[in-house]
Formats: structure tokens, sequence, C-alpha cells
């Protein structure tokens, strides 16, 4: 029986990366069967994204648009974790749409995905800038003096989950949470799940604007704070 995949990816005001995006991993699910769908999670686009996704699921078969209110980064992958898994596949992929991530790196991550239930992306040599690599820095400290863990890239937009194992820990994480992926790459690691993290691929964003900067650091660095405190309280 073959094998089918679903590859989630978040996008909020995007129109400028959007199409490429979606053409570049829609070869991978075209490639890997017909039940496997990309699905582009619109957070609550206020430019052109909506706009021009509804043109391309015109166009593409196995392109879905979830469409939800804008909650942030963490709350779209979440919902489109919970809409894949409702389609029962047996892998789910994330990734992102401002074009960082290469597909060319995923066929590795594939091509091993009967020996581990959980691949991550780990950025080498990124190239997004100082701020994201202080931000990545500090994080890796942050969940090793919080939760005694070492993990490589946390935040990593990269990665191949088993369905089951996805839905199996999935349920772990609050409601909308900031962080969903650090959140998650901590859960799997604390569980000891077979995984793996594995060099990609970072590019700089193609086009449009990179929306961290220092205020929205500090803000996101409090909010993960508090949330990895209420976290680690619950374990």
């Amino acid at each position: 029986m073959q094998e089918t995949l679903y590859i989630v990816m978040p996008a909020y005001n995007e129109a400028e990366n959007i199409e490429a995006a979606v053409h570049d991993w829609y070869e991978v699910v075209r490639k890997i069967g017909s039940d496997s769908r990309l699905v582009v999670v619109d957070d609550g686009s206020t430019d052109t994204t909506p706009a021009l996704l509804g043109l391309l699921e015109k166009e593409l078969t196995q392109l879905v648009v979830y469409t939800k209110k804008n909650g942030g980064h963490g709350a779209a992958c979440l919902a489109g974790y919970r809409f894949a898994l409702e389609q029962k596949p047996d892998y789910v992929f994330q990734t992102d749409s401002d074009g960082q991530t290469c597909p060319d790196d995923f066929w590795m991550f594939w091509e091993l995905r009967n020996r581990y239930d959980v691949q991550i992306g780990r950025r080498v040599k990124r190239q997004d800038g100082w701020s994201r690599r202080f931000v990545a820095f500090v994080l890796k400290l942050v969940i090793l003096g919080m939760f005694r863990l070492r993990i490589p890239d946390a935040n990593c937009p990269f990665r191949l989950m088993r369905a089951t194992t996805l839905a199996a820990y999935l349920p772990k994480v609050p409601e909308d949470y900031f962080l969903s992926n650090i959140l998650l790459a901590i859960i799997f690691t604390k569980y000891h799940v077979s995984q793996a993290y594995h060099p990609i691929t970072f590019l700089p964003r193609r086009t449009g604007v990179n929306s961290v900067h220092i205020g929205s650091i500090v803000r996101i660095g409090r909010q993960a704070l508090r949330d990895f405190f209420k976290f680690r309280a619950n374990v």
C-alpha cells in the first residue's frame, strides 16, 4: 500500500513568497502519491495571500487551503497538525512558506522514515540574520537549564513525523500554544521518542520582511519562559 504524506505549511502575509513556496513543495506530494496533500494554513492573512491561495487551490488538486483566524505561527502549526491527523496519513511534515527551506533536503528524511518516528532539521549554517541565530542560541541554553535536555534545533521548521507518534504526543501541547514546535521537540526528547536531527539548507528569505526584531524577541522570550515554567510544572 502506498504511504501518504501531509505537508503542513503555515502562511501569514506571504504574498511575495507563497506561489513559489507552494509550487516547490507541491512537487513533493505529487511525487509521493495522489493521496498525499500540501496543506497551507492561512493564519488570517491581510494581504493578497488568500486570493493567491484560492487560485492555486483551483489549479493544484493536491493542495488544500485551511483558513483560520490569526493566532501566530505556533497556533497555525497546531491547527494544521490536527487537520492533517484527521485525514489519517502515514506521515506529517512541517515547513514554512518563506522560501528558506529546500525541498531537495526532504528526500533523505523520507528515505529514513522507517528508522525514526521523528526527524527534525538542524540549521548548521543559518542565513537569516544574527537576531535569529542569537534566539536559537539562547533557546538551547533555556531548554538545557529548565529541562536538562540538549536539543540541537528545537524550533526548526523542517520536521517529518510519523502520524501515529504525532497523534500520541500532540495532546500534551496546550491549545494554541505559542511555541508549539519547540514544545513538541521537548516532549519528543523527554519521552525518548525515536528521533534524529539532520543538517539542512537554510536560506535567507526569498523576499518580504522578517517579522522578528529586537522588540519581538523580548516579547517572545518572556512568553516562552512563562509557558515553559507552566509546562514543566505539569510534566
